[in-house]
């Protein structure tokens, strides 16, 4: 089991070339504005206010790295899907995201959050679609588990794996996750921890 012994901030920027050059693998995070990327960052680091947590969606507007254990690198990248910005933010956030994630070569597996409380919502199953298109590894967590039943929250999920079946013969790995109670930090974390052990092997 992995433990977080250390979480550092280490840069923020909007151009991929910036991102820190000493090749460690990146554990990115992405989900629509709102999902609870924060929360869950600073859940699965046990540091309150690593990520900065706020009631205003799309906050998060640069890739954000922080240096785990001197080993690998949690990247907290901005969000998707927030109307409310203009055309011309929502275009430079596009950029900023894509770049990112079609040039990093550190890049080791991509976490896409999805709030467990809604339907299949078509901006997360378009960027899921793209990522598919474009051979990125990911993985999905579905986020505020607490705010349902345990019934409630399994056919939600099951809902959700159905309807990207019908598009895909593999389904990617998932993890249902609840910041408040610390759910699905274990998994997520012991997932990483694999991933990494297997590239040294």
């Amino acid at each position: 089991m992995i433990t977080i012994q250390t979480a550092e901030f280490v840069i923020s920027n909007t151009q991929v070339e910036k991102c820190p050059q000493d090749n460690l693998p990146e554990y990115a995070f992405i989900g629509r504005s709102n999902v609870g990327k924060s929360s869950l960052i600073n859940m699965l680091t046990n540091h309150s206010k690593l990520a900065m947590t706020s009631s205003t969606p799309g906050k998060t507007l640069l890739i954000n790295h922080f240096l785990i254990n001197k080993q690998w690198y949690l990247v907290d990248l901005p969000g998707y899907g927030y109307a409310l910005r203009g055309k011309k933010i929502q275009e430079q956030l596009k950029n900023i995201i894509e770049s990112y994630i079609l040039q990093r070569e550190q890049l080791t597996n991509l976490f896409v959050l999805i709030d467990i409380r809604h339907e299949p919502q078509k901006n997360d199953m378009d960027f899921i679609r793209w990522l598919g298109e474009h051979g990125i590894p990911f993985s999905i967590i579905f986020t505020k588990a607490d705010k349902l039943n345990f019934a409630t929250a399994r056919d939600s999920v099951k809902k959700y794996m159905d309807t990207l079946h019908e598009e895909w013969e593999e389904l990617p790995p998932y993890f249902v996750s609840s910041a408040e109670k610390k759910t699905g930090k274990d998994e997520i974390l012991d997932y990483i921890d694999k991933i990494n052990k297997s590239m040294k092997e």
